[in-house]
């Protein structure tokens, strides 16, 4: 359901879920974080792309097949030191991770956990029929793959409660005006191409270098709020009020049409 493939010293990862609108199950979770790792050990790649295939970019958490399965749930949490990251943080962090730039190409709905994993790469590319989501407090549950630590360096604080706490989508023009994507293009790939072509220009130990003291200026402390991150996700999951939103989330789980952009940003 992920694939990795090179090409001219391009790694295109690829989720391929279509059936599921590339929704996120615990085996896309293992498959991304193997990914990552094997992309950190190819030395000759100058840049990464992100991608789906169909017609959405992610859906976010496949949440009937994890919650069916709660040793699940449990694995995606678990981390043997409450600063450390786990599965669920890694899918997100482990792009920044990488020396090399990484571009998401995001098409139709990027909602949820798939949003979190477009806010690990370095530059956002979307189309015009896009919206993006924080959704998880349709759940009743908080951003908890990482998201906390990118996001300060992307989005105003203000921006960022009213994207997380009403769960609802906003169209790909306005996620631009908010510094939430680089760029919107229906041409998702030649803006790419261009970019990667620009970069490549540059010594790639320059480029290594930027992307890492950027991180660096732009990014909080990272062990204490990724070990509360966490916590607090643990904490929502035993929470009545969570099983309730859940439970009524699931009779909505079928049809998006509520969830379609408002504009009002």
């Amino acid at each position: 359901m992920i694939t990795l493939t090179t090409a001219k010293q391009v790694a295109y990862v690829t989720l391929a879920n279509e059936s599921k609108r590339n929704a996120l199950n615990f085996e896309m979770f293992k498959q991304l974080d193997g990914v990552i790792k094997q992309i950190k050990k190819q030395r000759d790649l100058r840049a990464v792309i992100l991608q789906a295939q169909g017609p959405d970019f992610c859906t976010g958490l496949d949440v009937k097949s994890v919650i069916s399965k709660p040793t699940d749930i449990c694995k995606l949490l678990f981390k043997p030191l409450p600063g450390n990251q786990n599965l669920a943080q890694r899918v997100v962090l482990g792009w920044q991770s990488l020396s090399i730039p990484v571009i998401a190409l995001l098409q139709g709905r990027c909602w949820g956990g798939g949003m979190q994993i477009a806010l690990g790469a370095d530059i956002r590319i979307a189309s015009e029929d896009a919206s993006l989501a924080i959704m998880e407090s349709r759940w009743g549950l908080c951003p908890d793959m990482g998201a906390s630590l990118v996001l300060p360096g992307i989005l105003s604080a203000d921006n960022y409660l009213q994207l997380a706490m009403s769960a609802e989508p906003v169209t790909a023009q306005q996620a631009l005006n908010l510094g939430l994507v680089s760029y919107v293009d229906n041409d998702l790939q030649q803006r790419a191409a261009h970019i990667i072509d620009t970069f490549s220009a540059r010594s790639p130990d320059a480029i290594s270098a930027i992307k890492r003291l950027t991180q660096s200026a732009y990014r909080q402390p990272h062990r204490r709020l990724l070990a509360k991150e966490t916590f607090s996700q643990i904490k929502l999951l035993m929470c009545k009020n969570t099983r309730i939103a859940i439970k009524n989330a699931s009779r909505k789980d079928d049809s998006f049409d509520e969830y379609q952009p408002r504009r009002r940003w």
